[in-house]
């Protein structure tokens, strides 16, 4: 990465108010148009704006500085940085390493079995596959199927349980609700416990007879009761 000016309009504003440099000058090392710095100068530019000191951020040196008013032919050049900043790396595929490699089929069955609910391109961030090889599995089509046994990829040392729980969860959201479970039964109503039990003197059906000889019954088990 080539080393670029931090703030080139904030830097060529301290410079048109801190410095002698012409505005070719400041133009060429803030990478401005000179009509740009011009109207920085005039005040109808980048109002609001505060300078960046470049010599405080180590971009430039008082002595190129000096050296640059008293020639105005002088170019600035941009030093170079005393701290590299790491470029952030893109994501992409997981790497897996060599050693490891034979074992993804196995940990992509697994998680087929174990978590459905997991995309295609979640599988791939957890193991470093491809969208072929994951529809080979879960068609039962991949050339090894057959010998394929369903390993955790954390045991496998492919992922981290880290990496998984947050797939996971990540996919668990987009799973549709549970229903509702049924409501438990309530107590049946007193009104209908006692037309299901059988009143021995209220069956229209029987004659009168019957009725006299079920009423006397009752009253001899009451007898019964109290000579006990």
């Amino acid at each position: 990465m080539a080393n670029q000016l931090l703030m080139p309009k904030a830097t060529a504003v301290w410079l048109v108010d801190n410095t002698a440099l012409t505005f070719e000058q400041i133009a060429n090392f803030c990478s401005l148009h000179h009509l740009e710095v011009k109207s920085i100068a005039d005040g109808d530019s980048a109002q609001g704006i505060k300078g960046l000191d470049p010599v405080s951020t180590g971009q430039l040196s008082r002595d190129d500085i000096k050296a640059a008013e008293a020639d105005p032919t002088k170019r600035l050049k941009l030093l170079d940085p005393k701290v590299r900043v790491p470029e952030l790396k893109k994501k992409g595929p997981r790497y897996t390493p060599v050693s490891r490699r034979q074992d993804r089929p196995s940990a992509i069955l697994w998680l087929v079995r174990s978590h459905p609910e997991l995309k295609d391109a979640q599988i791939i961030r957890l193991v470093g596959t491809t969208k072929t090889t994951i529809a080979a599995i879960r068609d039962r089509t991949h050339w090894n199927i057959n010998n394929l046994q369903p390993l955790d990829p954390v045991t496998l040392g492919i992922c981290s349980q880290i990496d998984l729980d947050f797939e996971v969860a990540k996919a668990a959201k987009y799973l549709p609700a549970a229903p509702e479970a049924p409501a438990e039964d309530t107590l049946v109503p007193a009104s209908e416990t006692q037309e299901a039990v059988v009143n021995p003197l209220a069956d229209e059906n029987k004659s009168a007879d019957e009725v006299f000889k079920n009423f006397a019954s009752l009253g001899e088990g009451s007898n019964g009761d109290d000579k006990s």
